[in-house]
């Protein structure tokens, strides 16, 4: 089943989960759903605390169907699309193994999750190639967006330590960006 989010064309997608004695097969994604192709698959772990993000492609954004294998997230995206009627507004739901929910976030959004479990397996399927040269990031306690983060003690990576601030981000970016 898919959920419309209030931002165009972010959904929220309720995996349908079939139990028994055994335990699960769950799907996650049929392309044919959103209409989409997810030519790049991958996965990330993060241990409870950790903070990655927020993190976006400057030049050939991906967009990005996200699921949780185990473990639970506090998952955000922010809206970068310069035209968009919720340009610079924030998206936050929890993706957990246990509530089968994942998101479909398309191209323009920067993208951040929070592990809430001792042991987190997301996996990212994308419909771009990732693009080393082109990764930027926004601070994920940015003030100006005021994202209500569930931890307290946040563990971050050097790399997403030096993001650049939201304000920061528009200067340097947005004036040439497409999605």
């Amino acid at each position: 089943m898919i959920v419309k989010t209030g931002f165009e064309d972010l959904l929220i997608i309720q995996n349908k989960k079939f139990n028994d004695q055994r335990g699960y097969f769950k799907e996650l994604i049929r392309e044919r759903q959103l209409n989409k192709k997810f030519p790049f698959v991958v996965m990330s772990f993060s241990k409870k605390n950790v903070v990655r993000g927020l993190h976006i492609q400057s030049k050939n954004s991906q967009g990005k169907f996200v699921s949780v294998i185990k473990g639970k997230i506090f998952d955000v995206v922010l809206d970068l699309r310069k035209n968009s009627k919720t340009f610079g507004k924030i998206f936050t739901s929890i993706l957990s193994e246990n509530n089968g929910k994942s998101i479909y976030i398309p191209p323009g959004f920067a993208h951040g999750i929070c592990g809430l479990e001792k042991e987190n397996y997301i996996t990212y399927s994308c419909t771009k190639y990732r693009d080393a040269k082109n990764e930027r990031g926004i601070l994920y306690n940015d003030k100006e967006l005021k994202i209500k983060w569930p931890i307290k003690k946040v563990i971050l990576s050097k790399k997403d330590k030096d993001n650049l601030s939201f304000s920061e981000y528009r200067k340097k970016f947005l004036w040439n960006q497409k999605f």
